[in-house]
């Protein structure tokens, strides 16, 4: 099956996305199938092989100068192809990064309205070279903010179009109204074009339906899978040393590192508290840089900093090794997280967790067992579960082995691939019904 499947660049940042997006498409590619990984707005970044194409479409800085100067709309193709070169993404990006989607409201709005919208001859480019040099069976967009392109797509290569929703609503609620409104709109219409839907989690289906108003039957859930590559070596021995809890994400606001440290402060009080220190990793961008700071500011006056650790973002193996050196791992994230693909890297290290009872957790740890959920935002509760596994290290064992199994038996790369291809093949074989009837 020739499988188009195009993907957002997060101008530079480690994204769960891109990372899921680079797994699914390298296995599939594995598992004999010609699909192809199409970067948008800027290069992915993934810290295992990229397999994206090096050509980048709807390069950042062509959109955001056809959204501001209309001479922009009309230049060259030989000129846009400058814009898009990926050392000049790759360059923007580090100011990129710094834009709010809050901000992004007037260009969120012209991109969804496709063909109509500011950024139209970006839409021609990519089908033109979709139609001429791929020729695919199927599309898999990444998220529905693409979905301005849906309808130029249907017409001209008359496949089926699929939707992944991995985290379309974390922009979307940041986008002030009317703006908010308005794209959800227009994403809910742009669906009524698209085949079908896959989601990352049974949570998040039921929620995107509701939320784009697309019929549940629509969307099929195939939940994240990890390249057991390199994982899987366990937690090192520690015996006699102090306990470790991690976190391991993007740092920010929505993934709740200040929870995990009010739970951390809360427990250094309690009388009879274990040695213990809070270890913590990933993506740290420069907007969210002063939130970092607080969090240090906080374990600082509560005479905390001796037991607090931070790893700079580091590339796989160095990753693995952080995961391997945990006890238990937490990222209380304030919003409902429809992957957890840190849940699964730590499972894949036999790293037990303790997360909030919401978004796609209950139903990951329902499945496998390997973990603890707590009331979300209640960071005593968070904290009384971690002193709880902290106390009781035959049962972290025995949590972080079924977390292990769990991933080798059903979160892997592989079950993600064939259950996502074979959401292609039911939908081209509807496909196939509907035009000979």
């Amino acid at each position: 099956m020739r499988i188009a499947y195009i993907t957002a660049g997060a101008a530079g940042m480690f994204c769960g996305s891109c990372m899921h997006d680079n797994t699914l498409v390298a296995e599939m590619q594995r598992q004999g199938h010609d699909a192809l990984l199409i970067p948008t707005y800027t290069p992915i970044r993934t810290d295992e092989t990229d397999v994206s194409q090096p050509r980048v479409f709807f390069g950042g800085i062509n959109v955001y100068l056809q959204e501001k100067f209309a001479l922009f709309r009309l230049t060259p193709r030989w000129l846009d192809r400058f814009f898009d070169a990926n050392w000049l993404l790759r360059f923007v990006s580090r100011f990129a990064v710094k834009t709010q989607a809050s901000q992004l409201g007037d260009l969120t709005i012209s991109m969804l309205r496709g063909e109509m919208g500011h950024q139209a001859k970006e839409i021609d480019k990519l089908v033109d070279w979709l139609q001429a040099e791929v020729k695919p069976d199927v599309i898999n967009l990444t998220n529905v903010i693409l979905s301005g392109m849906v309808h130029r797509l249907r017409e001209r290569l008359k496949v089926p179009v699929v939707g992944a929703l991995q985290g379309d609503d974390i922009f979307l609620e940041m986008l002030p109204e009317p703006y908010r409104t308005q794209a959800i709109d227009l994403i809910s219409a742009h669906c009524q074009e698209m085949q079908g839907f896959i989601a990352t989690s049974r949570y998040y289906a039921d929620f995107m339906s509701e939320y784009l108003r697309i019929p549940r039957a629509r969307i099929e859930v195939v939940h994240p899978g990890l390249n057991l590559k390199g994982h899987g070596a366990g937690p090192a021995s520690t015996a006699g040393a102090p306990g470790v809890i991690g976190y391991f994400a993007r740092i920010c606001p929505e993934k709740g590192l200040h929870h995990l440290v009010e739970a951390f402060c809360w427990m250094k009080q309690q009388p009879g508290v274990p040695a213990c220190r809070l270890r913590v990793s990933g993506w740290l961008g420069e907007q969210n840089r002063a939130y970092f700071e607080e969090q240090k500011a906080k374990l600082a006056r509560a005479n905390l900093l001796e037991h607090f650790e931070h790893i700079e973002c580091p590339d796989h193996d160095s990753k693995v090794r952080f995961l391997q050196s945990l006890d238990v791992l937490s990222v209380p994230t304030t919003y409902r997280e429809p992957k957890g693909l840190y849940v699964l890297e730590a499972w894949a290290n036999g790293v037990p967790v303790v997360q909030p009872a919401h978004g796609s957790f209950p139903e990951l740890i329902e499945a496998s067992g390997a973990g603890v959920l707590v009331p979300p935002g209640d960071s005593a509760a968070l904290g009384e579960a971690l002193l709880k596994l902290l106390g009781q290290p035959e049962e972290r064992f025995r949590l972080g082995n079924l977390g292990r199994e769990a991933v080798a038996n059903r979160f892997h790369a592989a079950a993600m691939a064939r259950e996502t291809v074979a959401v292609y093949e039911r939908l081209l074989a509807n496909k196939l019904v509907r035009d000979d009837s």
